[in-house]
Order: C-alpha cells, then structure tokens, then sequence
C-alpha cells in the first residue's frame, strides 16, 4: 500500500497480510483474536504489530479498529454514532435486582447461587438469572468443589463486548462509580458491603420483581 491514504508497508508480503487482515475484520460479525487471524493467513507475519498499523490508519476514519473481548473489531466512530441513528429499538432496562446480580457477578467471579444471595440479602428469583443469560452476559463456569457441588456463574465475552471492555480487570471500581453518581455514596450490599438496605431487610426475603 504505497497511496498516502492507506497505511505504508515496505515488503509486498506484508502488504497484501494487511488487506487480508482488514477483510477478515470487515467480514467477521465478530472480534477476531491475533492467533485466529494469524491462522488464517497464508503465510507468518507480525500480526500485532500489522493490527497496531491498521488501527493507527482508521484513528482519524469512519470506522475505528477496537480490540474487545480479546480480539480486534471494527465499529463506528463514537463521535459519528448519534448522526447514524435515525430509528432506534428501546430495549427493557434491567429491572434493579437484576442490575445488582450482574454487578455481583461482575465484580465476585466465579460466584454461587447462594453467594449471590448472601451479598444481596434477598433470596434470587429465577428469572433474574434467566434474563441476564438470555441477553448473554452470564453464563455457568462450572461446579464449585464443595458439599453439593453448586453451579458457578460467571460474565461472558458478550458482556465484556456489551460494555466496551477487552479483559473483566478494566471494570471501574468503586470509588469511580460512587464519583460517577452510579453507585450510592453509602455503602453498598450489592458489592460486597455492609449496606443500609440489607440493615433494613431483616431476615432475607425474596427479591422485588
């Protein structure tokens, strides 16, 4: 690619590596890992640094080059989406148990039934897993090895996806939620503290629906 426009490399190789890499990208419906990419390409090249070479070039474009989930995607500039919405669907909020059990999961991974429960002093209703599943943010990890062998429930790649996020250590903490007015300044039972609401409570009960 030797056009100002399209991003400069000096061998032929490693040139057409590139045009391949930006038509998987474009072709893919979903983010594409360095080792599948480099899988794909007919002969071994340096993908990284050809990954750093394309997302330098769409910076400034259209489209910019995201590494999400754990792997590269292409998705509309953010300063360009509110003018390309011109009808939108709105979905169902989350209702607030739910919001708080995938706060808790989010943030206590792996975690039980029942150490969601205890976090939140309220007994969890069913469909509150079943909605955060069905959306694909939560899914089981396995069976925790203790009496009973409970199933652990852990966030997938379609949440760190959802939220713009590459690995689950990029979640804000707590004092940046607090700072943010996201989370109340008191603090909180859905994370893990000791929290008015669960002062309240009593003796568990069954969530709100």
């Amino acid at each position: 690619m030797t056009d100002e426009n399209e991003p400069a490399t000096g061998d032929h190789t490693a040139e057409e590596a590139l045009r391949l890499i930006e038509a998987l990208l474009f072709a893919s419906p979903e983010p594409l890992s360095e080792g599948l990419i480099s899988e794909l390409l007919p002969s071994p090249q340096p993908v990284a640094e050809l990954l750093v070479e394309l997302q330098n070039f769409y910076r400034f474009r259209g489209i910019n080059l995201y590494l999400v989930a754990g792997g590269w995607t292409f998705r509309t500039a953010p300063d360009l989406a509110r003018m390309l919405t011109t009808q939108r669907v709105e979905q169902r909020k989350l209702s607030r148990p739910q919001l708080e059990t995938l706060a808790i999961i989010a943030y206590h991974q792996p975690v039980t039934r029942a150490e969601i429960e205890e976090i939140r002093g309220v007994s969890l209703s069913k469909g509150t897993l079943d909605v955060l599943i069905e959306a694909g943010w939560v899914a089981p990890q396995g069976r925790r090895e203790s009496p009973g062998q409970p199933i652990i429930w852990g966030t997938t790649a379609g949440f760190l996806s959802h939220f713009g996020l590459n690995a689950i250590t990029e979640l804000p903490r707590l004092e940046e939620l607090r700072a943010a007015g996201l989370l109340d300044a008191r603090p909180a039972s859905v994370l893990g503290e000791i929290g008015g609401a669960a002062e309240n409570a009593g003796a568990p009960g069954e969530e709100e629906l």
